[in-house]
């Protein structure tokens, strides 16, 4: 896909009904990692997803550094195995 020299795009059919974005709708541009998302305005799914991740991130960040760092791989393999 191109850019045009205004800096326009044509986003394909497929990909705007996937997301809900219909014509003339309002989009919402976000800067993530250096990507650039795009996504309809007021998308309460996209709200949700946010929210949700937000929330796996803090559980992360609170088990970080909590694990048993001796035992290898067979030992949690078979740990789990045995459930």
């Amino acid at each position: 896909m191109r850019v045009t020299s205004k800096g326009q795009v044509t986003i394909p059919r497929d990909l705007r009904e996937l997301v809900g974005i219909e014509p003339n709708s309002e989009v919402v541009f976000t800067v993530e990692d250096g990507k650039l998302t795009l996504a309809p305005k007021g998308n309460r799914n996209s709200d949700v997803e946010r929210s949700r991740l937000a929330t796996l991130m803090q559980a992360l960040d609170a088990l970080e550094g909590t694990g048993d760092q001796t035992i290898d791989a067979e030992a949690l393999m078979a740990m789990t195995r045995d459930r």
